[in-house]
């Protein structure tokens, strides 16, 4: 049983590498991936992507990550039997990293056999340069709110275009045919109206269709434009 264990483990240690590899390659230089030993806490750290993130490097120790880990203290807190050796998975939880800096985080604990947690992957995110920039955009960006008013008058002119576009009573008639809504809608484009956000919806509930008819009746009207 103990070969078989190891066997295990090292397999699932080169599969996690490969899954690290891949993450790499389309995270952000803010994502830090961790794969430990948990039997080693004393150098639990077997690879590691973007260690900057929290200090550290491969052979850290477990102690040395970040304050308020979430998937550690559950490690601490599981019982070890061999009917509970399906993965622990603790996402989305908040961590400290070095100075202070507040990190997202995730972590999966993968158990052998008896159930007993042996290998963790670690994802940490650092969003601190995220959230400067945005501060730095807000401070240079001033606040644009839309009033009610405004967007009274908004909904109104765009009821307007619609009258105007299915005369002379403002409601389509029963039995419209696919030919004469197509010409509806090239006059509701004609008049602006899909420049204005809830345009194709609004124009959808009038004609009695779906948005998605009526983006197909755009790009009809558009075909039928070219040379």
């Amino acid at each position: 049983m103990p070969d078989k264990q190891a066997n295990t483990k090292d397999k699932l240690i080169s599969e996690m590498s490969a899954v690290m590899e891949a993450l790499a390659s389309v995270s952000g230089q803010h994502m830090e991936i961790v794969l430990h030993d948990l039997e080693r806490p004393e150098a639990s750290v077997l690879r590691i992507v973007n260690g900057h993130v929290s200090g550290r490097q491969v052979g850290s120790s477990l102690l040395d990550g970040p304050e308020n880990d979430m998937g550690f203290m559950g490690l601490m807190d599981q019982e070890i039997s061999p009917e509970k050796s399906d993965p622990s998975v603790f996402t989305n939880y908040h961590s400290v990293g070095p100075k202070g800096r507040s990190l997202r985080s995730s972590t999966v604990l993968f158990r052998d056999l008896n159930g007993k947690a042996t290998l963790s992957l670690c994802f940490n995110a650092d969003y601190s340069a995220v959230e400067a920039t945005r501060e730095a955009l807000a401070q240079l960006i001033p606040a644009v709110s839309v009033s009610e008013d405004s967007k009274t008058g908004l909904e109104t002119k765009m009821n307007e275009i619609i009258r105007t576009c299915i005369p002379p009573t403002g409601q389509l008639r029963t039995g419209a045919t696919k030919k004469e809504k197509v010409e509806i809608v090239r006059q509701m484009q004609e008049k602006g109206l899909f420049i204005v956000r809830g345009g194709v919806e609004m124009a959808a509930r009038v004609l009695g269709v779906s948005r998605y008819t009526v983006y197909n009746y755009l790009d009809e009207i558009k075909n039928s434009s070219q040379p």
